[in-house]
């Protein structure tokens, strides 16, 4: 069979799609990634790109978008508070119809059976009605897109006229990584979520340790659209604490630090999956690979939301229990102590940990999506 799977523009857009397509490929299917911009590095996962967008940066595309709006980053903000997360539709409704086109050919071209598209990628579905097979969505986990889903079609809905293809009512299958404990409902097929974000070669004092380690963890975007502040913040509520704090923020964001206290350690990113067994905690923004990351590995997890959904997520860990949740602004030493003393957050850390060593694996999900196909 031919699969191919499809991805808005964002490594952590095209990253949970990975484990699913090494399954595919490990049972001896043909497998395609359909992307652009960074979703590219999908080809560092050992998958076959191909470019549908060349010359397409999504960043660009939102810095236009922002200076043609001066209010839209507020709105955006408000948005975000309300727990609202229409505004994917006004920024990735366009994105996606950028797509369109080059998918459109390559899934001409190339064929496949099936094709899976992330859950801000929903061209995806248009690329499978042009060729009347299975459209899968592949949600990210916790945030609950079904909404955001239907909004997206409608944006695209003219493209399905222009193609002469009947729009779906919905997906032909939904894939939903979301530990079944930290949602409202579940949606779709369980899947066992697996942490992918690139490979290192792991630095030696990983595996050296003599205190409690907690991770930090921030969208590449936040600390360029927020400064130094948020990074700079935590670092002095880390100092003196009998622990160590390590940021896997890259040279750009570490350049803000200036000097960090003498227990806290900036580093080049690395993988979460390598870096959260070594930790006892982490603190990061509320994205949903970084949460599900930190949910696998069984750690507490406090949340610092900036914008977008962060704000759902850090909602669905603080109901579950394995994890806090605090504004930017709130955060200090005691919230921290807190985070690594509070052996109620690590028990629920556990169970939630447990709950998704229970949910089918990627590779199990495959010979389903076969034989639905």
């Amino acid at each position: 069979m031919r699969v191919l799977f499809v991805s808005s523009p964002g490594a952590g857009h095209v990253f949970p799609l990975v484990p699913l397509a090494w399954g595919f490929r490990a049972v001896g299917h043909e497998v395609l990634v359909g992307a652009c911009g960074e979703s590219l590095e999908a080809a560092d996962a050992g998958l076959p790109v191909v470019d549908i967008a060349p010359g397409f940066l999504v960043q660009d595309y939102l810095r236009q978008l922002f200076a043609s709006d001066p209010g839209l980053p507020a709105r955006d903000r408000e948005a975000a508070r309300r727990r609202e997360i229409s505004f994917a539709v006004t920024a990735f409704g366009p994105v996606n119809r950028r797509l369109a086109d080059g998918l459109m050919r390559l899934a001409r071209d190339w064929r496949p059976e099936l094709v899976v598209y992330d859950e801000l990628g929903v061209v995806g579905a248009l690329a499978a009605a042009g060729l009347n097979v299975p459209g899968v969505h592949h949600n990210y986990g916790i945030v609950r897109t079904r909404s955001l889903w239907l909004g997206l079609q409608e944006a695209l809905a003219d493209l399905y006229d222009e193609y002469g293809l009947a729009r779906p009512a919905e997906p032909a299958v939904t894939l939903d990584p979301a530990p079944p404990s930290m949602v409202s409902e579940p949606d779709g097929w369980p899947v066992r979520y697996v942490p992918y974000s690139g490979g290192a070669v792991l630095p030696g004092w990983l595996s050296e340790r003599s205190r409690p380690r907690v991770a930090v963890a921030l969208d590449t975007a936040v600390p360029g659209t927020e400064g130094p502040g948020p990074i700079r913040r935590i670092a002095d509520a880390a100092t003196g604490m009998e622990a160590e704090f390590v940021l896997a923020l890259g040279d750009e964001s570490r350049a803000g630090l200036g000097d960090p206290p003498g227990n806290v350690r900036a580093c080049e990113w690395l993988p979460m999956s390598a870096l959260l067994p070594t930790c006892e905690a982490i603190v990061h923004h509320g994205t949903s690979d970084v949460a599900l990351a930190a949910a696998v590995a069984g750690v507490p997890q406090l949340v610092l939301p900036f914008g977008k959904h962060h704000f759902v997520i850090a909602d669905a860990i603080e109901k579950r229990g394995n994890g806090l949740a605090a504004e930017p602004g709130e955060l200090d030493t005691p919230l921290l102590e807190r985070l690594l003393s509070d052996g109620r957050l690590r028990v629920a850390a556990h169970e939630v940990q447990d709950e998704i060593r229970a949910l089918p694996s990627p590779a199990e999900i495959v010979q389903r999506l076969v034989d639905a196909a």
